[in-house]
């Protein structure tokens, strides 16, 4: 048999390696990144146990966190319990309902025993957003004796509370029920508070547990870290490119980011890294270096400075936990005034926020960020008008559900006729020939809304004496800017005044829901109490003092038409008494008067006539200060009033838009009040009489016949 003679390789060629050279080779390659790849594994095998470590102990924390906030619950629920309990005896007492004080024990105890059992043998229970939790039992001998003393004092409270739960205890029954909450309710509250204590202390321990584990892993991990990073020196040149790539991106964010970003020293400087949005939102250009507080003084007053300095420094401290000061944080909400690029002042509304940069225990810099919550103060401003707005109104119906149903039944009919008459003129405007005309329907409006506003405020419906009040001065504005553009002042009326007709009729869906009055039940003098109330409220609004003495009761004898345009005049005549006639309590002591003025409000039925009687002892009408005012509106010039006598300028008093009011209030100030009296006075086809002395009194008389 031949033999087989090995070969040699064909010139230019190198022969391929063993299998023997080919696993040395590998593991060369594995013996060159061994440590490497030895630590990392470590690192990441050491990494799994502690995550899993904080997992199962995160875990239990949790559940002990559950477990104390119960607790905490429990001791409240206790406290509820009894509160609920004397609220029912207090009630029963009284006479009143019950209902809701029952449903709150029964709800209360309901849920201290489930906790209660929870705690013990462990249940699924309510949790404090109502969702069912796992409530595990109570650990530790503390927890269970503390536990077992409760049970004992809660199963028989259990006991003399059933028959209150179920809404048939007798006196004795609720006495003995009350009597034992207050011998035991304070001993109840003490176990719950020693629960809630020694459910703190289990999780206090597996705290510190947690944190021995996490504080060796993080050592061993540094260790194992500091051990990888010496291997890989060597590669120092591309971590310094993938450094720079980095501080670039981070140049990028800081230009584009929206917030204003920057660190201060512990010396209050500004950090070298700014972010391009802080030099807009502080309103100049900021400069590394830049004391903080420099910049912040133009913007804050003092006070605020002082206290922002307090705060700051307390971030500094590192004994001071930071979590536990972010609440005192008073730059949190900041009204400013800067100026935009064009050199306009802006006001804004910043917020900045603090957060410690530690290294170690060391807080090396506080990082700043400042926001323009300029936008959300603005929403929670108008949310904020827009809920009291809705409580003022639902405030107005419950106080149109308690007036009086006769009185409230008038003001929505007479209201929601004028308000329509209201609607007519200000749509015919459109049709008036010249501008003459067209104030001439203004002022008729004018007077039909301040007739409207004075009986709501007759009635005590503020919200709504507020919303005519405004339409008020948008009729003013019209007025006091003819000329103008008319057109488009009288395009925004028309929604207001649809707001004033659905409170209207929203008012009158309340008349439906009163209870029905028959005559014989209607309250004597209604009117009286009406009008006495609106003289006590116009007086305080003014600041002064007045006793009301009113008799319209005869006014029910009218016709109905004699008898609404007497009470208008009746209301405008008391304002206008109280406003402008009877003066302030300092002014009537000086003057040797009473500080409480006196008004009057008399309906007098004669053989043949009525008289409308309303006076006051204040200061009178004064003729030179009525004169003055009309120098004053340019209605006359020195010499045209030369020539008129006293008489003649006092009958000022009753033309559309004069008044002697300092100023536009609730009451006084558009000159409207006399001028409805004076319309209300034609239309009756009577005569208004005014009799008056400087510093004594003012007396407005109107007879006509009915």
């Amino acid at each position: 048999m031949a033999a087989v003679l090995p070969l040699d390789p064909p010139p230019g060629t190198r022969a391929a390696p063993p299998a023997s050279a080919a696993r040395r080779k590998g593991g060369f390659a594995f013996g060159k990144y061994r440590e490497i790849i030895i630590a990392v594994a470590l690192f990441l095998l050491f990494d799994l146990g502690v995550l899993v470590l904080n997992f199962y102990t995160s875990f239990q924390i949790a559940e002990d966190a559950l477990g104390v906030n119960l607790s905490g619950r429990q001791r409240m629920l206790s406290q509820r319990t009894a509160k609920a309990l004397f609220a029912i005896e207090s009630a029963r007492a009284a006479g009143t309902d019950a209902k809701a004080d029952l449903a709150e024990l029964q709800g209360a105890t309901r849920l201290f025993d489930q906790s209660l059992k929870g705690f013990q043998s462990g249940a699924t229970v309510p949790g404090g957003d109502g969702k069912p939790v796992l409530l595990r039992p109570a650990e530790g001998e503390r927890a269970a004796a503390i536990l077992q003393e409760a049970q004992t004092i809660w199963t028989p409270y259990q006991q003399v509370l059933a028959p209150v739960l179920a809404g048939n205890a007798t006196e004795a029954e609720l006495k003995a029920a009350t009597a034992y909450a207050r011998a035991n309710n304070l001993r109840l509250l003490g176990l719950m508070n020693d629960l809630t204590t020694a459910l703190e202390a289990v999780a206090s321990d597996r705290a510190r547990n947690l944190r021995a584990v996490q504080t060796g892993g993080i050592v061993l991990a540094l260790l194992n870290f500091a051990f990888i990073l010496f291997k890989f020196l060597r590669r120092l040149r591309t971590s310094d490119a993938a450094i720079e790539a980095a501080n670039e991106e981070n140049h990028e964010i800081l230009e584009a980011v929206r917030e204003g970003l920057f660190l201060i020293t512990p010396d209050f400087q500004l950090g070298s890294q700014l972010s391009q949005s802080a030099h807009t939102l502080f309103g100049r250009r900021l400069t590394p270096g830049d004391d903080f507080f420099q910049l912040l003084a133009p913007l804050v007053d003092d006070k605020a400075l002082t206290d922002a300095r307090d705060y700051v420094g307390l971030l500094f401290a590192p004994h001071v936990k930071e979590a536990l000061v972010q609440g005192i944080n008073p730059l949190s909400e900041v009204e400013i005034l800067t100026r935009n690029r064009l050199g306009q002042e802006v006001r804004r509304h910043l917020s900045f926020h603090f957060n410690r940069v530690q290294e170690g225990s060391t807080v090396r810099h506080l990082l700043v960020t400042v926001q323009d919550i300029s936008a959300r103060v603005e929403l929670e401003r108008k949310l904020q008008a827009e809920r009291t707005r809705s409580q003022k109104e639902f405030a107005m119906l419950l106080k149109a559900i308690d007036a009086d149903p006769a009185l409230l039944r008038q003001f929505v009919t007479r209201a929601e006729a004028q308000l329509l008459e209201v609607n007519d003129l200000l749509r015919s405007t459109g049709t008036a020939q010249g501008e003459a005309a067209v104030l001439k329907r203004i002022d008729d409006a004018r007077r039909r809304i301040h007739a409207v506003k004075g009986d709501a405020a007759t009635l005590g419906l503020e919200t709504f004496a507020a919303q005519a009040h405004q339409f008020e001065t948008d009729l003013d504005r019209i007025r006091q800017g003819a000329g103008g553009d008319l057109g488009s002042a009288l395009l925004a009326l028309p929604l207001p005044l649809e707001d004033l007709l659905n409170k209207v009729g929203a008012l009158k869906n309340l008349t439906g829901l009163q209870r029905p009055v028959a005559a014989e039940e209607l309250p004597a003098g209604g009117l009286n109490a009406a009008l006495t109330r609106l003289a006590s409220d116009v007086a305080r609004d003014a600041g002064k003092q007045v006793e009301a003495t009113v008799a319209v009761g005869a006014i029910d004898d009218l016709p109905a038409e004699a008898a609404d345009l007497t009470r208008e005049i009746a209301v405008q005549l008391l304002r206008n008494a109280i406003t402008h006639g009877v003066e302030s309590p300092v002014t009537r002591r000086e003057a040797g008067k009473a500080e409480a003025g006196q008004v009057s409000v008399r309906l007098v039925r004669g053989e043949t006539d009525w008289s409308l009687v309303v006076r006051d002892d204040g200061a009178g009408l004064s003729a030179p200060r009525v004169r003055r005012k009309l120098l004053e509106l340019g209605w006359y010039t020195a010499a045209q009033l030369q020539e008129l006598d006293d008489r003649q300028v006092v009958a000022h008093i009753f033309k559309p838009g004069f008044s002697t009011a300092p100023g536009v209030s609730m009451h006084a100030g558009r000159g409207v009040g006399l001028d409805v009296v004076q319309a209300n006075v034609q239309r009756l086809g009577g005569r208004l009489l005014l009799a008056s002395t400087p510093g004594e009194y003012t007396e407005f008389k109107v007879r006509f016949s009915a």
